[in-house]
């Protein structure tokens, strides 16, 4: 297949067309709706300048993409067609690149010796020795023969190695982390257990920082460190072990954390684990809790962006909902929605912003208004914000937004490693989209 070449200037000319013209050259009747046009032929897209969106299909974009979706052209036919026919030059596509095969996976030789990787993870990393011993018991932790590097492996079924993830133990120079090229994802380090829980970390020094913070017959439950935040891992062990029905994910409290955490937990929801928990650590992640514990700085937790904006968005939405009219209700709402979608598209940020308000506004006065046939309804307005305050507002482009459980729980049940119930720290001590 032969390669059509524009140049830069080309495609800038045809990405810049105005399509209310181009479409009026074509013959296409237009329809003014506010701002924009909409096509006689399809009510539901509109265009506006060089832009145009599709409301049924929620796709949009500029002239090059308009003219392939509506007029079936090729990427060189539509730049020629928005440039009234002029041509690109044309080239003879180059030889196929072969696909290089996956490479095998190559575990770490182990090293003669533990006395680094001891070094690193006992006294700067401050991990429990009784523990770690008891992954390198397993051998499931090793120091690599050649650089010293500590190695966390993880096997399958079978107890094959199939994933290696190596960190630098060195206090010279930067420091690294890397799974070993090869490594299958699936079976990244983890400890299989007997019980009905299984705990999701990122990192290998996690779980074993939070093994650390809660030893209580830890042996007794599964956990897994993703090696990342990919889900390969955590879904494998949920195969492997169909007894455990309550997932509780770990991962770092972070910006990052925390939207991996809702990603994972609405996996986990889609294939039927309703009793999934989460787990937050008061810093950082859990090692960093431990150096608090020992009475060194640790690294400060970080909140997510839209979660810290959350109480005034709930406020706001609590006050309008107080004056909203419910007379229109069944059209209103998918209205609003419509507009958000559309001032979002064109960027309009703040108006799609007013348009995601107004509709959550008019769902809390209708929840008032049922609950008070009911006979529930809160007296005042303010009682009324707590409950929504907890259930928290969706805003733009964020999950649905939770509030977490804290220990103990009412019926005594020993939570995380066995001593979280008896500890008194919080089991998702902070709210994180769900």
């Amino acid at each position: 297949m032969t390669y059509i070449h524009f140049t830069e200037e080309q495609k800038y000319r045809a990405s810049c067309v105005d399509l209310v013209e181009f479409l009026r050259r074509q013959g296409e009747k237009l329809i003014r709706s506010g701002p924009e046009y909409r096509m006689a032929s399809d009510r539901s897209v509109t265009v506006r300048s060089n832009e145009w969106y599709d409301h049924a299909s929620k796709e949009g974009g500029g002239p090059i993409s308009f003219v392939q979706n509506y007029f079936g052209l090729s990427y060189p036919e539509a730049v020629t067609r928005l440039l009234d026919g002029e041509q690109g030059r044309i080239y003879e596509p180059a030889s196929r690149k072969k696909e290089e095969p996956k490479k095998e996976f190559i575990q770490p030789p182990v090293g003669r010796e533990m006395r680094r990787l001891y070094a690193y993870l006992l006294k700067r990393r401050l991990i429990d020795r009784e523990v770690l011993s008891t992954f390198v018991r397993a051998g499931l932790v090793y120091e690599d023969e050649k650089y010293h590097n500590a190695v966390f492996i993880g096997k399958d079924e079978h107890g094959v190695v199939r994933h290696a993830h190596k960190r630098s133990t060195s206090g010279m120079g930067k420091t690294f982390r890397i799974n070993v090229e090869g490594s299958d994802p699936r079976y990244s380090f983890h400890w299989n257990g007997t019980s009905d829980r299984l705990y999701v970390f990122e990192a290998p020094i996690d779980l074993l920082s939070f093994l650390t913070l809660y030893p209580k017959n830890w042996q007794r439950h599964s956990y897994v460190a993703l090696c990342g935040v990919g889900e390969q891992a955590m879904l494998w062990m949920l195969e492997q072990a169909p007894g455990i029905r309550r997932p509780i994910l770990c991962l770092d409290h972070d910006a990052a954390g925390i939207e991996a955490t809702g990603r994972l937990k609405e996996i986990l929801r889609e294939r039927g684990y309703s009793e999934t928990a989460v787990l937050q650590s008061i810093h950082k992640d859990w090692n960093e809790d431990v150096k608090a514990r020992c009475g060194l700085e640790a690294q400060s937790a970080e909140e997510h962006p839209q979660l810290m904006a959350a109480p005034e968005v709930c406020k706001r939405v609590c006050a309008m909902s107080t004056t909203v009219k419910l007379d229109r209700l069944n059209n209103e709402v998918p209205q609003l929605i419509e507009q958000y979608r559309s001032h979002l598209h064109w960027g309009r940020f703040d108006q799609a912003m007013d348009c995601m308000e107004q509709a959550s506004a008019l769902a809390a006065a209708a929840c008032r208004r049922e609950l008070r046939q009911l006979g529930m309804a809160a007296s005042e307005p303010g009682e009324f914000e707590k409950p929504l305050q907890s259930a928290r507002t969706t805003v733009p482009k964020c999950p649905r937004l939770g509030r977490c459980r804290r220990a103990p729980n009412p019926r005594g049940e020993e939570n995380s490693g066995g001593q979280m119930a008896g500890s008194g720290r919080r089991i998702c001590g902070r709210p994180y989209p769900i």
